[in-house]
């Protein structure tokens, strides 16, 4: 429960991501050292849904190495998900008792300046219009961004709709190369 967009322009993209963490009995937590938006080599991660598949990608995983620029897409599905259910499987996450239903989680990846959304079934999808949104208020946001509201006014209106999600923002740039 949360709001995580990405915005892909053309020669850079940018995740933004709210601070608060909700419990399952509704208990909010904020904290300065508690971000959804880690740096992991030369990778940008955020996370929603459960907290400890994201815990386990965010500063367990040590992702594989672009051996190109080319065919980033090629190289998202046939090393970065494998190496993804990898990390997850070694952690135990796929055989803790919680309800499957529990156990969802949507990501934001970006690396080379490109974004790249992976549910929790490991697939990787892009969107052509460059908007990305995962976490419960997600929906409010892209609905301003489509709208043509910028990503920090977009991300009040989330704020003001989902009760999941609150102030301060974390904003992360990363360049294309």
């Amino acid at each position: 429960m949360t709001t995580i967009i990405g915005i892909q322009k053309p020669t850079y993209c940018m995740l933004v991501a709210d601070s608060q963490v909700t419990t399952d009995d509704g208990r909010p937590f904020s904290h300065p050292e508690m971000v959804k938006i880690s740096k992991v080599g030369k990778y940008l991660l955020a996370g929603a849904g459960d907290a400890n598949a994201c815990d386990i990608i965010q500063h367990t995983w040590k992702p594989p190495s672009p051996h190109s620029k080319k065919d980033i897409y090629h190289f998202m599905v046939s090393e970065v998900a494998p190496s993804l259910r990898s990390a997850l499987k070694d952690a135990d996450w796929f055989t803790n008792d919680k309800n499957s239903e529990d156990k969802s989680f949507d990501l934001l990846v970006a690396i080379n300046g490109m974004i790249f959304q992976i549910d929790d079934s490991l697939t990787i999808l892009m969107r052509e219009d460059g908007i990305y949104g995962i976490g419960s208020g997600s929906s409010y946001a892209i609905g301003a961004l489509q709208a043509g509201y910028t990503w920090q006014r977009a991300m009040i209106i989330a704020a003001k709709n989902d009760v999941y999600t609150s102030q301060p923002f974390q904003m992360v740039k990363q360049s294309k190369v």
